[in-house]
């Protein structure tokens, strides 16, 4: 329940998981040598009491970024976002128009990035979260924002481990454009028959010249990792079980479909980002980021 009484549908589950990034979301920003910028992920996070007392500022981190939730994890998810938004505008700069973020959570990017004229911006998630989000926005001073160039923003709720294409479609959706699609931290949490369904789903509406980025994890990990500090910290802090959220189904080879569909993958380790940038985990045992990867496609 939110202050007001009201049900946000965020505070449980894999939505939570939502608050925890728009927090960590919110450090990255304050941070002296930023990678990434969301002046709205703070609000989200004052605006649901079960995240009183999460950190929103890094002085708020007494451990700093030797903390394992708010310092590692957190600058996963700092490097994560200008990684992801990286992408998105090298897209747009390629001449796409339309973008979808599937399993948008409190994703702002449709407010905060530097958009062309004309970019409609689709945001599918459980509608729980997004009535959640339009509230925190609506009830935002005027002229609150990045300034940038805001894009027009579906929201559209959706269940995305059922069928999802007929709302898409029915919102304006354009098949035959060249579409940019995200599914930041989504697939972990699907079934494997709900990922290759979203894998097919995107290959059957993207027209050539169409982006993809998702976020997977390699195989089942140890009981040593399981057990790492990121994990333990996030669970015993902030009543967040990332390993009980993951679908600990074998994972299908989702980057293989989508290259012998014709488009042109790559799977990269988050280590190499931060090693680019300066910034962010490196590798460490035992280590709960080191089966993660970012994947990036184009079809041609």
């Amino acid at each position: 329940m939110d202050i007001a009484g009201r049900n946000t549908g965020v505070a449980d589950g894999v939505a939570r998981t939502a608050l925890l990034v728009a927090a960590a979301r919110a450090i990255e920003t304050h941070r002296a040598d930023a990678l990434a910028s969301d002046p709205y992920a703070e609000h989200f996070v004052r605006a649901e009491p079960a995240c009183a007392g999460w950190p929103l500022r890094p002085r708020e981190v007494p451990a700093g970024e030797a903390d394992p939730l708010w310092g590692r994890l957190g600058r996963y998810f700092g490097l994560r976002t200008r990684v992801m938004d990286d992408f998105l505008l090298d897209a747009v700069r390629a001449g796409v128009r339309q973008l979808v973020v599937l399993g948008a959570g409190l994703d702002t990017r449709a407010l905060r990035l530097p958009w062309p004229a004309g970019c409609v911006v689709f945001e599918l998630d459980r509608e729980p979260v997004l009535a959640f989000k339009r509230r925190v926005l609506a009830e935002l001073p005027p002229g609150h924002g990045s300034g940038a160039e805001a894009a027009v923003r579906v929201g559209l709720a959706a269940d995305l481990r059922e069928p999802w294409e007929a709302p898409l479609l029915r919102s304006g959706f354009d098949p035959t454009a060249p579409t940019a699609w995200l599914a930041e931290g989504l697939l972990l949490y699907l079934p494997a028959a709900a990922e290759r369904r979203l894998i097919d789903t995107v290959d059957r509406l993207s027209a050539a010249g169409s982006f993809l980025a998702y976020e997977i994890k390699l195989g089942v990990e140890s009981a040593e990792v399981r057990a790492s500090p990121v994990y333990v910290a996030a669970r015993r802090r902030i009543g967040v079980d990332l390993l009980a959220l993951f679908d600990r189904e074998p994972r299908p080879d989702s980057a293989g479909a989508l290259a012998d569909r014709g488009w042109t993958p790559e799977v990269h380790s988050p280590f190499g980002f931060a090693r680019r940038h300066g910034r962010g985990p490196l590798p460490q045992a035992p280590d709960a980021l080191a089966a993660n990867r970012w994947v990036f496609a184009r079809r041609r």
